[in-house]
């Protein structure tokens, strides 16, 4: 017979396996009898800072856009974004980050590095109203390309990975110039991290960090954030550069290529579903990790809730709990403000 064993693996003692009257002594119960001692020993501990709301910025003023696909969420022009900034400021959240929907596209996306851009105008009103939120941009071209693909295009159609680096950083350094506190390039085109990097460094912007989109899967989870961003892909799909969702090893070989080149952040995009691979990331890189609770994410709690079939505010907590236990250092997540809500009245 064998002798028993805790979880671990170790043997336990006589002692705990068959006090007087058959019962256990060891009752890992006694420390969920009540709310106060529950929150007494908790292990994992979310925080309003570690929340990152996005904000989808157009030209144009008084424009308050709801999304269809994502309840709660609109795209706004400048005025009315300033009121979410605001919003975010006064709840403590981490910060936000700021996505670009321009007027007009063309083949290269050159709207992205326009001076007055949404995102380059949204980043100088934040600066200006509240100087103390932090302030991430988005870096990629799909929004503001005609075809809705991350870059350039060749010929046969697809991406060209090269001559797509020098304008994500040209976009990147509009962005730094603008007063951006993070640039977060999002595109998943090989080497664009180092040339991004000496792109602002020979710039002058030495100390605007890096936050890379390095561990970025073709999902299906991203369908709501297309309409949002109105960056739909005329033809064919993205997974020629994005990640093949099967694959785990491969997030941290990307994550450590990044490292390489001088990310000072990483992501893992989406996060609910690839759990494992923010816990793998954490512990093979230990540098600030990021990971985004998509639109898709978002979106599937959301309907659910408002149909009745579970309770939000307990889905929304149990997984912004279960991708910081995984690893995530921050969480990119539409909900920051209702979590952030709910943190303040524990």
């Amino acid at each position: 017979m064998s002798t028993p064993q805790t979880f671990d693996g170790t043997e336990t003692r006589a002692a705990d396996r068959a006090p007087l009257g058959g019962f256990p002594r060891v009752r890992p119960r006694r420390l969920r009898g009540s709310d106060a001692i529950r929150r007494l020993v908790r292990e994992t501990r979310l925080h309003e800072a570690q929340f990152i709301l996005p904000l989808f910025v157009r030209p144009g003023v008084g424009i308050r856009s709801p999304i269809g696909s994502m309840p709660g969420v609109s795209q706004t022009s400048i005025d009315e974004m300033l009121r979410d900034a605001e919003a975010a400021s006064k709840a403590g959240i981490g910060g936000v980050l700021l996505f670009g929907i321009p007027d007009t596209k063309d083949e290269i996306g050159s709207s992205g590095w326009h001076e007055h851009g949404p995102v380059q105008e949204a980043v100088r009103a934040i600066k200006r109203e509240f100087p103390q939120l932090l302030t991430i941009t988005d870096v990629c071209m799909c929004e503001y390309t005609s075809h809705g693909h991350c870059g350039v295009l060749t010929a046969s159609g697809d991406v060209d990975n090269d001559a797509t680096l020098e304008l994500l950083s040209r976009e990147a350094l509009s962005h730094a110039e603008a007063g951006a506190d993070i640039v977060a390039p999002s595109d998943m085109m090989d080497g664009r991290i180092g040339h991004m990097r000496d792109a602002l460094d020979n710039a002058g912007f030495t100390n605007t960090p890096i936050m890379s989109y390095a561990v970025k899967y073709a999902s299906a989870f991203y369908g709501p954030f297309r309409e949002a961003a109105e960056s739909t892909p005329t033809f064919g799909d993205r997974r020629s550069y994005q990640m093949d969702p099967a694959n785990a090893l491969e997030g941290i070989k990307e994550a450590r290529l990044d490292l390489a080149e001088g990310a000072d952040i990483l992501m893992v995009k989406p996060a609910g579903a690839y759990l494992d691979v923010i816990q793998a990331v954490k512990r093979d890189t230990g540098v600030p990790l990021c990971a985004y609770q998509v639109s898709g994410e978002f979106a599937m709690i959301r309907a659910a809730a408002e149909r009745g079939w579970i309770d939000g505010e307990r889905a929304m907590m149990e997984s912004l709990t279960a991708i910081t236990r995984a690893g995530a250092d921050m969480v990119i997540t539409y909900f920051a403000l209702e979590a952030a809500a709910v943190l303040q009245r524990r």
